[in-house]
């Protein structure tokens, strides 16, 4: 029994960390009275200790204490112990090379199929698809490996952006890179727009937030599907 929010970004913009989701995180974790923070993407390179500051102080909100896996000697012990699980955006390059440098994939993945309650953000909602090869991040660090949770079959874009009408930028946009990954890759993706999550409960995956999707199938016109709807590509 899967059960995961996986959010384009933790902040949309005019608000504060975590505070447009903090309702639905309310129901989330209702039952959790300590979180787990993975820390790992470190957005700007911040340190760990300043990030899950960070995140403690929007789970204050809600009552729920919360604690970084990098405190802890034995961290894969620390997550299958774990009651809930948030892991923040950043560079997804370097949080998946930190997670299998630490040998961490494989007790998330059994977690979450197990129904462990999980937050992703941005390069943590990276991590819950077939692949993170749909990132938009540089590769500032080389991962021994491209695959990672699986926990919904597909790939996500987070920050999904459309083209600017009037625009002068020359360079590609989100739905050219997407249609380049396409080229050499079959795994449906979903251009998760700022202010929507995608809301797994085992086998259903149900898009919520204001925005509508985009969803990119190889050999297929991009087309939208509406907040409420379910992504289902069977």
């Amino acid at each position: 029994m899967k059960n995961l929010i996986l959010a384009s970004t933790s902040t949309v913009f005019g608000g504060s960390y975590l505070d447009y989701l903090l309702p639905e995180l309310n129901t989330h974790f209702e039952k959790a009275e300590r979180l787990v923070f993975i820390p790992f993407a470190r957005p700007g390179g911040i340190s760990h200790d300043l990030y899950t500051e960070k995140a403690k102080e929007a789970f204050d909100k809600l009552d729920i204490e919360v604690v970084g896996l990098h405190e802890f000697d034995n961290p894969k012990v620390t997550l299958e112990e774990a009651e809930a699980v948030f892991t923040g955006g950043g560079n997804t390059f370097l949080l998946v090379d930190q997670l299998y440098k630490f040998d961490l994939f494989a007790t998330l993945r059994k977690r979450i199929f197990e129904g462990l309650p999980y937050l992703g953000t941005s390069a943590g909602t990276n991590i819950a698809g077939v692949s993170m090869q749909t990132t938009n991040d540089m590769p500032i660090i080389y991962p021994p490996s491209f695959k990672t949770i699986g926990a919904v079959p597909f790939n996500i874009n987070p920050h999904y952006l459309d083209p600017v009408t009037g625009s002068q930028h020359m360079g590609e946009t989100r739905e050219t890179r997407i249609a380049e990954f396409h080229q050499f890759n079959t795994i449906p993706v979903v251009g998760l727009r700022e202010g929507s999550w995608i809301a797994v409960k085992d086998k259903t995956n149900t898009l919520k937030g204001d925005f509508s999707a985009r969803i990119f199938e190889a050999g297929k016109a991009p087309y939208e599907l509406e907040t409420g709807s379910i992504i289902n590509f069977d």
